[in-house]
């Protein structure tokens, strides 16, 4: 089986040495997505809301680029930098995952890359 790297144009560059995403057989592995603009201008600092709202942007982004969407997302972990903010990314999360919601955990973190207050890496299938 042959892997594939996916950086998808419409989301914000990554930060480091990895992909946006890698593609084997027909599973999808992202890599984690925080609230990053995708013009580059670095990281959104601004409401909660905003920030979890373009961390879930930035994964969709990354899904198409990769030929899927969110409909094909089977697994998530949320790392929360305060898991006080657990009820707020919880309501805004099902906005993006309204039916058949993919498995997930959730857990506070130390310290997140750039000081985010939110990072998620998922595994979604290929469609077809």
């Amino acid at each position: 089986m042959k892997k594939r790297c996916i950086n998808a144009p419409k989301a914000p560059a990554a930060v480091g040495p990895y992909c946006h995403a890698t593609v084997a057989g027909n599973l999808i592995f992202l890599s984690g997505q925080g609230p990053m603009a995708p013009d580059g201008s670095g990281p959104r600092r601004d409401s909660f809301e905003v920030e979890v709202r373009q961390t879930l942007d930035n994964i969709k982004a990354v899904l198409e680029g990769a030929g899927a969407s969110l409909e094909h997302v089977v697994k998530t972990n949320v790392y929360l930098s305060d898991m006080n903010n657990f009820a707020e990314m919880n309501g805004i999360y099902k906005e993006y995952f309204p039916s058949e919601p993919p498995a997930r955990t959730t857990i506070q973190a130390g310290r997140l890359p750039l000081d985010f207050r939110i990072e998620i890496d998922a595994i979604a299938m290929l469609p077809g």
